[in-house]
């Protein structure tokens, strides 16, 4: 049993993973992108969202994660993702791709338009279970991620970190960032005690990820 402050999320044991396998071997389907809160689906299932920095690899990670390569639009550019995307998983949950925050090849107004609509959603949103708050290995916390991590900590709404990209680094560069993204979360009270490595090219930690969110319940 480690003692380390936000230890890394072990594998899954076998019930759970079986449970993550089967919830998004169903149908995954993508339901509505909106602009506006009045244009949210019903808050009826269980909801968990990616939020991350433009350009961290979200669309690509929610591909990695359903098995369907094309259902989530990846970018090298960006800011592609211009609206809250929401994807049906089976009849009980809601995945939800939020617009990229920080720099946007878009204009100012278009982007201040986005990130007030991501802020209105995180902050109102009574059925979001757990934000999952993408950070790409390489560069690890940025003062714009903490930002977004103290509107979680004034929602109340439970927030998890996700590595991405870890394929792009080295053993020497996954401690680096491991131990400055421990110290960045000691500050923030809605930070789920785990974290999570990923990699939508290898696939590492996928079957994890679909196991936490497969455990998540509609009460948490």
């Amino acid at each position: 049993m480690t003692s380390l402050s936000f230890p890394l999320a072990g594998e899954p044991e076998a019930e759970a993973a079986e449970a993550g396998r089967r919830l998004f071997a169903g149908p995954v389907s993508f339901l509505k992108g909106v602009v506006s809160m009045e244009g949210l689906p019903p808050g009826d299932r269980v909801e968990v969202c990616f939020a991350g920095r433009s350009n961290v690899g979200k669309s690509s990670l929610i591909n990695a994660l359903t098995g369907r390569k094309g259902l989530a639009r990846a970018s090298n550019t960006p800011g592609r993702t211009r609206e809250v995307n929401f994807f049906a998983l089976g009849e009980t949950h809601y995945l939800v791709d939020l617009p990229g925050y920080g720099f946007a090849n878009a204009p100012v107004r278009t982007v201040e338009r986005w990130q007030k609509l991501m802020k209105s959603y995180l902050a109102g949103r009574p059925n979001l279970r757990r934000a999952f708050l993408l950070i790409d290995a390489r560069h690890g916390v940025k003062p714009v991620d903490e930002e977004i991590m103290d509107l979680l900590d004034r929602s109340a709404v439970t927030f998890q970190l996700v590595l991405t990209k870890t394929d792009k680094i080295k053993a020497g560069g996954r401690k680096r960032v491991l131990d400055q993204v421990r110290e960045r979360l000691a500050r923030h009270a809605a930070a789920y005690p785990e974290i999570l490595m990923t990699s939508s090219q290898t696939g590492e930690g996928m079957a994890t990820l679909r196991a936490i969110i497969a455990g998540i319940d509609s009460q948490a």
